[in-house]
This record gives C-alpha cells, sequence and structure tokens, in this order.
C-alpha cells in the first residue's frame, strides 16, 4: 500500500487526543495495554506515561516564537501520530504535539496505534525500525506528505545512537538517563523540532 492510501486508511480508526488519552486510561483501568504484549512491564509503561501525559498537559509551555510560527499555517494539515501506550517516548512528546495542534484551527491532530497500522508504520520507518512515536503532518487538499518528525527529539536521538553504537543496546541505566535528559528539557527541543519543520513547508 502506498503511503498515502496507508494514511488515507489510518484515519479512518483514528481517535483525537482527548479520546485516545480516554481509551489509554480505561484500558489500564482494566488491567491492560495496547498491543499484544500484556505483561507487568508494560503495564507499568503504561501508567509511567499516563502519569508524564498528565504531567505535561499541566505543566508544559510553549514559547512565543512556537506560537507565531503555528499560528501561521494557513492550509489545514492533519497531524497523525503514530504511538502505543507503552511508548517512553510518547509520553514525553505527545502533551507537547497537541499543545502546538491546539494554537492552530487547521491542523487537526489524530492519533493511531502503532500494530494496529502495520501499512502505515512500514511506509514511515526509521532507519529500518519501527520507531514510535511518528508524527506525519499530510495535506489532505494537496494530497502529499508535508513532513514528518520522530520519533524523538534530534539531541535524544543522538544520545540513543551513541548509546546503540558503543553497546548494541539500551540498558535501563541509560533508559533513565534519557527519561531525565526529558524532564530537564520540558519539550523545549521537540518543539523547536516540529516548529523547524512547519517553516520548511
Amino acid at each position: 500500500m502506498k503511503p498515502i492510501e496507508s494514511i488515507k486508511e489510518a484515519l479512518k480508526k483514528s481517535e483525537n487526543y482527548k479520546s485516545y488519552k480516554n481509551s489509554i486510561q480505561n484500558l489500564f483501568n482494566e488491567g491492560k495495554t495496547t498491543g499484544e504484549n500484556q505483561s507487568e512491564a508494560y503495564l507499568h509503561y503504561t501508567e509511567l506515561n499516563l502519569q508524564r501525559t498528565k504531567r505535561w498537559d499541566k505543566i508544559g509551555k510553549i514559547n512565543p516564537e512556537a506560537v507565531s510560527k503555528i499560528s501561521e499555517i494557513n492550509t489545514r494539515q492533519i497531524w497523525l501520530v503514530i504511538t502505543e501506550a507503552w511508548c517512553g517516548d510518547a509520553g514525553h512528546a505527545l502533551p507537547f504535539i497537541n499543545k502546538l495542534a491546539e494554537l492552530n484551527p487547521k491542523i487537526d491532530l489524530q492519533i493511531v496505534l502503532r500494530d494496529e497500522n502495520e501499512e502505515l508504520m512500514n511506509n514511515f520507518l526509521t532507519n529500518g525500525g519501527k520507531s514510535i512515536p511518528k508524527l506525519i503532518s499530510y495535506s489532505p487538499e494537496d494530497q502529499k506528505v508535508l513532513f514528518t518528525w520522530g520519533p524523538r527529539p534530534d539531541e535524544a536521538m543522538q544520545m540513543v545512537l551513541k548509546e546503540k553504537t558503543a553497546k548494541g543496546k539500551l540498558d535501563s541505566k541509560f533508559i533513565e538517563q534519557l527519561q531525565k535528559w526529558f524532564n530537564k528539557d520540558k519539550g523545549n527541543q521537540t518543539l523547536k523540532d516540529i516548529v523547524d519543520l512547519v517553516s520548511k513547508t
């Protein structure tokens, strides 16, 4: 399936931000998470992400430059995010993506699950991998992808690449270090990355 067709198919079963959060919370209340892996570890990751999401929804700030640039968008865009409830990076990124989308009525944020949208995910791999979250900016009028972003801010991406090159994997100590970076950054790098991409379209 071609990229645009996979986007259209995925949008048939997408949810807005509020609906997605409610769905994840309801699943967690039942002792479940998204996807096939229903282990205690993945349930724990889901709980952490719910906490992160609530925290950034409440305290996350958008800088004036981002407000200005996003407000300038004058054509309709669908921001389609591929994610899963247990995805650690999504808990930090989604609240800020939503805050940006809320700045302009031309932007429609929609969310889908990776494992339920294989065709879509396969069209938007990162270095050959199904890394999430993945943001796809799509113009329904022009029927084209404007830009993609993800699965994490540039600086964090470089940290992960360096760690994988050195050790071949990401251990728990590094994951903790990465979470501290996200907490210190307060969404600023995510905002900068996306605003830069918007400015180029």
